[in-house]
């Protein structure tokens, strides 16, 4: 056997696992998500693994170069509002930026909406004397008494995480390090976050916020990945050990487990990669990435083969201002609940069954109608060979489950179990509106990249919906962000705000500060990696009057021209434009943050491509009964059967041992040269 690198991705349902050899042979696994400490999960998936290539879980670890690893540890802790205990310490007289906000609310037009809930209570924010001026001047040195009463009162509560973010503290960090080194003395079991280490940048909300966040999930994440780490090594892990990061890029585990906020897109940002590596592969640079999994779906855009990303996330109410990729993600997945409300609406979601008890066809107790009893009522899933028959589904309980709902609208079960689908198809059909049509994009020129467990069942419709004419769906569909995390480089970002009211930024300063920031990205890249480095350049602009600053990729600029300010304005005109439809080209343009990034290239692995058998055309494996508009009898395919160049017409369903791909009446598909099938979506009638 030789050498692997093998990819982990835990989501709400099912954890993925994606091994590659030297040879490009892919191996890949499921194994059910353990909420209540995700590492056993991880390493019965990794056993799973092991069994399919035929090796002893350890044998398989000892061969291991890489493992590349997604998760939902500081997602779900967010979420579930279930991480330390954090307090604030931040300059005197603004501890109340948390709630103060950017002075908007999330649904501003609606005067009954309470605000978001802080992670910090206002009795564990604590104001400490000492001021800077924007500059970076002191005016009001740390007031050391301060500080001893703010520990004395952090240590009376029992804090477990500290969150330091004093004024202006971007342009001169010395009163957060101090006050750090304070705490790590006096307190040394307390997690310490400094802003000037997580989000070195302007715009007080975003800084607090961000730092608190990371200080809310850090303890959690880092317990998680000291945990994993050492289960793996001693399982016998000879290789390196990688955390996937939410701007799509990978870092080690103590650096995932020092910036622990920008672990929140972990899974989906595997995912993305994957998506853009399918992308170069098939010769498409446009594609919208369709990932539903068990307990959401994932939405995002390729295009021209770039991933899109975005200092503008948040998550639960939490603004996480890191860069990440730009994805939404829609509370609809198989586990996702249909139930009729008081006022006697129907809906699925936003609740999911999630991996216990799961969908009432799981058999786990779970008595709530999911999507995925939905589908096996309208015979899209074999309840007999779900998981390879590893887990058969309970179809009596699927019944008695969507019974109910029926029972509530007056329908019968096939009424039930067709809105359930249809419900579910319109809200994912609508979260890509949303990252599409109200973003000036037109949707109709994208193929849809469909991948996670659930998505083939779904994609074929979501797409007819959208008037998308193509759906791609790869061999390694159910398992693609774990894969993806394979094709992920790794990436260590750093900024730096640059801004003076009232001047005009020269071109020697922004020479100084790139070259700057190239060196720190480069000399800590380098601690983690000895090959090729690239490096990518970006600043946030905007024009004089405006509040809000646009990413502007600068990477291919040459900062030794003549006109490099020019140059730049010129960047950022033509991205404004390219954003909002027009361009102020007499205005005045201010350069707030540089932003670089040193990027480590990593192999990504060999993809075979599928050998052609002799046999013909694949007969189908069976027929069964399946609801496509009416009761009818379909061909059933297995995937693995299915040959390079082959086609088939509708209706048909092909079947895998994790994933399920549904065509209806009119749609064709061809089967590509690497096995993926290559959907033709005929239009609405």
């Amino acid at each position: 056997m030789s050498k692997l690198i093998i990819g982990v991705d835990v989501g709400g349902t099912f954890t993925d696992l994606v091994a590659i050899d030297a040879s490009g042979h892919t191996t890949f696994a499921k194994s059910p998500s353990t909420p209540h400490d995700q590492s056993v999960g991880v390493m019965a998936g990794l056993e799973e693994l092991a069994r399919r290539l035929g090796l002893s879980r350890a044998e398989m670890l000892a061969q291991t170069q890489r493992l590349v690893h997604g998760t939902t540890v500081a997602t779900n802790a967010l979420l579930e509002r279930k991480g330390a205990k954090v307090a604030l310490l931040t300059t005197e007289g603004h501890r109340d930026v948390l709630e103060m906000r950017e002075g908007l609310k999330p649904n501003r037009y609606d005067l009954r909406s309470p605000p978001p809930e802080p992670l910090v209570p206002r009795e564990l924010r604590f104001g400490v004397r000492e001021r800077l001026r924007p500059s970076g001047e002191v005016t009001t040195p740390l007031d050391e008494n301060s500080l001893s009463e703010a520990i004395a009162a952090i240590r009376d509560a029992g804090v477990t995480s500290v969150a330091i973010c004093f004024l202006h503290s971007y342009r001169n960090p010395a009163h957060e390090i101090a006050a750090a080194e304070r705490i790590a003395r006096e307190l040394p079991d307390v997690s310490v976050s400094r802003s000037s280490d997580v989000l070195p940048q302007i715009k007080e909300y975003e800084r607090v916020s961000t730092t608190v966040v990371n200080a809310y999930v850090g303890p959690i994440v880092r317990r998680y990945l000291t945990r994993l780490e050492s289960c793996l090594r001693e399982a016998g892990l000879a290789g390196s050990l990688f955390i996937i990061l939410s701007h799509g890029g990978m870092a080690p585990v103590e650096e995932a487990a020092r910036l622990a906020a920008a672990t929140v897109l972990s899974g989906p940002a595997g995912g993305m990669a994957g998506c853009r590596r399918c992308g170069e592969m098939l010769g498409l640079p446009d594609l919208v990435a369709f990932d539903m999994g068990g307990t959401s779906t994932d939405i995002s855009l390729i295009t021209d083969g770039a991933m899109l990303l975005s200092a503008d996330g948040s998550l639960a109410g939490q603004r996480i201002a890191l860069r990440s990729l730009d994805i939404a993600s829609i509370a609809a997945g198989g586990g996702s609940i249909a139930a009729v409300d008081a006022g006697g609406i129907f809906r699925v979601g936003p609740e999911s069954a999630g991996a216990v008890p799961g969908p009432a066809c799981y058999g786990q107790g779970g008595e709530a109608p999911a999507v995925t009893d939905a589908n096996v009522i309208l015979g899209y899933l074999d309840a007999r060979a779900f998981m390879g028959g590893r887990r058969p589904l309970d179809t009596a309980a699927a019944e008695a489950a969507v019974d109910r709902v029926a029972a509530s609208l007056h329908i019968d079960r096939t009424q039930a179990a067709t809105g359930i689908f249809r419900l579910v198809n319109m809200k994912m059909a609508d979260g890509i509106r949303l990252m599409t049509l109200r973003r000036g994009v037109d949707p109709r020129r994208f193929a849809l990249l469909s991948f996670g467990g659930a998505a083939g069942l779904h994609a074929a419709e979501v797409a007819r919906e959208l008037d998308i004419g193509r759906v791609l769906v790869p061999t390694t569909a159910s398992v693609l962000s774990a894969w993806g995390m394979l094709t992920s480089d790794l990436r260590y970002e750093v900024s730096r705000t640059h801004f003076e009211t009232g001047a005009r930024t020269t071109a020697a300063e922004v020479r100084e500060i790139f070259s700057d920031l190239e060196r720190r990205t480069v000399e800590r890249l380098k601690d983690w990696f000895d090959g090729p480095i690239a490096i990518e350049r970006s600043a946030e602009m905007r024009y004089g009057e405006q509040i809000f600053e646009i990413d502007v990729p600068l990477s291919d600029i040459d900062l030794n021209s003549e006109r490099l300010i020019a140059e730049i304005e010129d960047r950022f005109h033509q991205r404004h434009e390219e954003l909002y439809t027009y361009a102020s080209r007499g205005q005045e343009v201010v350069f707030v943050n540089a932003r670089v990034a040193a990027v480590g290239k990593v192999s990504a692995g060999k993809v075979r491509e599928k050998q052609a058998g002799s046999a013909g055309p694949s007969a189908p494996r069976a027929t069964r009964q399946a609801y496509l508009g009416g009761w009818r009898e379909v061909r059933v395919y297995a995937l693995d059967d299915l040959q390079p160049g082959e086609t088939l017409q509708g209706p048909a369903i092909i079947e895998a041992e994790t994933t399920t791909v549904v065509i209806n009446e009119g749609d064709s598909l061809t089967v590509n040269g690497l096995g993926w099938l290559d959907i033709r979506v005929a239009a609405k009638s």
